[in-house]
């Protein structure tokens, strides 16, 4: 959070830190972990937490690197994605066993902390929450989008104890303003309430006509619309929030890996458009068709410290992408349909495919990494 340090997560049990202003070496963590290193979360300016395929969360304190804080056991499968809820300061990690897992980092001792499943769904690719910490994505490789309302961490969420709210595809605004006839399209819950049966159509009923606020903890399962698959299946595989808590951006690809696009949602708040059709949580605004390259590997993306611009993987390098040419605020350029995100800048510094890239929190520089281990440190110049 400080730009002090920039940290890179390897493939092979590795953990980077480099200096991103003088861009010298630090420190190499050459065994952070027994397989393959995911992600990597500060907590704040000298804690952070590193997961891996080996199913484990490690802490680690910027002061003492030799020694590990401690090391978290509880996923039965590669562990992808660490999140931090502020407020109550409680670790969020996700993996491929599908559970959602929260540690409560106050009560740490050598052996590990405290820690309960929080939620479990199939396919799970990627858990973030928003900026307040009010709402919990989660991605699935099947395309569905989860959307967890009122979040309390404090709640364990047991098969069929969440009320599902809303199950739809998004669209665009001209589709809201003309789907209230209709009503939602029914579709298959990832949920593990059963391995096959879809949504039911009774409990979809009782909660389109509840009133009054949302419960804690709401479920709500979208099918996020994607450009050119109305009629194919996508992955969604990776998983960013706006920095004011404005919109979610997404990576997709087919299921037959041959497209991947990068969409932009916006969050909509507020009543339904009509009483009788439940309302979608998000709008899709802004996309882009993005290179079909390194197959079989995620492309993770971000948004800019102030939201304005989207730093994207793109074969060899990365795209510089805003939600108009002027690099203008996404609420004062939303369009009435989804429109193209413009190109800003393109940079192309590497020799493989680009897998990941991080804007500093504070300072004009963008990072980049790509699979065959080089890691390019990019600065504006005025």
């Amino acid at each position: 959070p400080c730009r002090s340090v920039l940290t890179v997560a390897c493939e092979q049990t590795e953990v980077l830190l480099f200096d991103p202003i003088s861009s010298k070496h630090i420190k190499t963590l050459s065994e952070a972990h027994e397989d393959c290193v995911n992600n990597i979360r500060f907590l704040d300016n000298r804690l952070f937490a590193t997961c891996s395929d080996d199913t484990t969360i490690a802490l680690w304190d910027l002061r003492k690197l030799n020694t590990k804080v401690c090391t978290l056991h509880g996923h039965t499968s590669w562990v992808k994605n660490i999140e931090y809820d502020t407020n109550t300061r409680l670790l969020v990690t996700s993996g491929f066993d599908g559970n959602v897992i929260i540690w409560d980092t106050n009560r740490c001792t050598e052996d590990g902390c405290p820690h309960k499943k929080f939620f479990h769904t199939r396919f799970l690719m990627r858990m973030r929450l928003t900026p307040d910490c009010s709402k919990m994505l989660i991605s699935t490789s099947s395309g569905y989008l989860l959307i967890l309302h009122d979040l309390d961490l404090n709640k364990s969420l047991e098969v069929g104890s969440y009320p599902i709210l809303r199950a739809r595809r998004t669209t665009s605004s001209s589709d809201i303003t003309s789907s209230g006839s209709s009503g939602p399209r029914a579709v298959g819950s990832p949920c593990h309430q059963s391995d096959s049966g879809p949504l039911s159509e009774k409990h979809m009923s009782r909660s389109s006509q509840r009133e009054g606020g949302s419960p804690r903890n709401s479920l709500e399962v979208l099918t996020p619309e994607v450009p050119g698959e109305r009629d194919r299946g996508n992955c969604i595989t990776s998983l960013q929030l706006h920095p004011k808590g404005w919109a979610t951006l997404l990576r997709c690809s087919s299921n037959t890996d041959d497209q991947e696009w990068t969409c932009v949602y916006e969050f909509q708040e507020g009543a339904p458009v009509r009483p009788v059709s439940p309302r979608c949580s998000l709008r899709l605004t802004h996309c882009i068709e993005e290179a079909n390259v390194g197959r079989g590997y995620i492309k993770e993306l971000c948004f800019s410290p102030d939201g304005r611009m989207i730093s994207s993987p793109h074969g060899f390098g990365i795209r510089l992408l805003g939600f108009d040419a002027h690099c203008s605020e996404l609420v004062d350029c939303l369009p009435k349909e989804a429109s193209p995100l413009k190109e800003i800048r393109s940079l192309y510094s590497h020799n493989d495919v680009v897998l990941t890239t991080k804007f500093s929190p504070t300072h004009c520089q963008i990072a980049s990494g790509c699979l065959s281990g080089r890691v390019s440190l990019y600065q504006p110049k005025f």
